[in-house]
């Protein structure tokens, strides 16, 4: 076994913090995995497991669970936030009341609050306050949990407004297994991240209809040019769209069983209501929460979204998810390139 390096707290023991735990673990860090239940921070300790979320590996003795957040954080110069988003504004009030010395906050997680349509970067920023928070990273790209914890090889990307930042991040991560880029976009990182599950929502209600590839293909090659307009108009690198955390994160999310939102989306498809759904996932479904969000920010910008208000109509509005795809087909016939055309030529006026 290597010598120990830093000593990294990962807040947050679901399926993808724990994985990133493994990563960060097999690269000889000292990794505090944090746990608001004392059961699976026992677990974790005792048996070196966490088999409600990754139920067939075995752990690295370099994680260390821990049901006490300051604690955890004792020492540990870099915090990666793995909670849903729901919950962030919760977790960072936690970790404020007992942090003493600034630390870099890296998230992993994916969505928009909705009202506020706040990005998580802007959150962290808002909740935790400066002289505790030396920088803000997002972690994101097309990364499955399971085949992470597996050692499959997988590409991620991370984001910072200091590069410096994000390269700390990229060398704490990246391994033979885990390779680990950089982009200074974190507007385009963290809008493709988040509206891919909106996208995933949908492509698993066109499965859960019956509805086969020609459609699948459609809707996220279509759901693209939306996150591409909307992240544009925020003021996003159309470039990051095409990247890992724009086309690589939709096209693992729409087409994986391992999809938490294409797996929703194919209940709803197969006419189970969204309650039922919720239930049934026993998860966060992060697409539900940002579909709201990002139907709020397209009016907000003005910004043509057919999909995301179908999608929005299906989960708020109760839609029937085959009179929503009937609706989609039925739009008025339009030139393929010319939103993002304007979008981009918005964008050049400004520049």
């Amino acid at each position: 076994m290597q010598d120990k390096k830093a000593a990294i707290a990962v807040v947050g023991a679901g399926s993808w913090g724990t994985a990133l735990a493994i990563v960060l673990a097999d690269n000889a860090h000292e990794v505090r995995l944090w746990s608001h239940n004392e059961d699976q921070v026992k677990e974790i300790n005792e048996y070196h497991t966490n088999k409600k979320y990754l139920p067939e590996i075995i752990l690295p003795e370099l994680i260390v669970g821990y049901a006490s957040l300051s604690d955890a954080l004792a020492g540990a110069e870099t915090v990666i936030l793995a909670v849903p988003t729901k919950a962030i504004r919760e977790v960072l009030r936690k970790i404020r009341a007992v942090q003493a010395v600034p630390i870099t906050i890296a998230h992993v997680s994916k969505g928009i609050e909705p009202d506020t349509l706040l990005r998580i970067t802007e959150m962290i920023k808002e909740e935790m306050p400066k002289e505790l928070l030396k920088d803000v990273v997002v972690l994101s790209g097309p990364s499955h949990a399971e085949e992470v914890s597996l050692r499959h090889p997988t590409t991620v990307t991370v984001a910072s407004d200091n590069m410096e930042a994000a390269e700390k991040i990229q060398d704490l991560f990246i391994n033979h297994n885990f390779r680990v880029y950089t982009n200074s976009d974190v507007i385009g990182v963290e809008i493709g991240g988040a509206l891919k599950n909106i996208i995933a929502l949908a492509a698993g209600i066109t499965d859960g209809l019956g509805y086969g590839d020609n459609a699948k293909a459609a809707l996220m090659t279509r759901g693209l040019a939306e996150i591409a307009r909307l992240g544009t108009k925020m003021g996003a690198n159309p470039l990051t769209f095409s990247g890992l955390t724009g086309i690589g994160d939709l096209i693992v999310t729409c087409t994986s069983v391992h999809s938490r939102n294409w797996r929703a989306g194919n209940l709803l498809g197969k006419g189970k209501t969204l309650d039922e759904v919720l239930d049934n996932m026993g998860m966060v479904v992060e697409g539900v929460r940002t579909t709201k969000a990002a139907y709020q920010l397209a009016k907000k910008y003005d910004v043509t979204m057919p999909i995301t208000s179908a999608l929005y109509n299906v989960l708020f509005d109760g839609k029937n998810p085959k009179d929503a795809v009937d609706v989609l087909m039925a739009r008025g016939k339009t030139h393929e390139m010319e939103d993002l055309v304007n979008v981009l030529d918005e964008k050049n006026a400004e520049d």
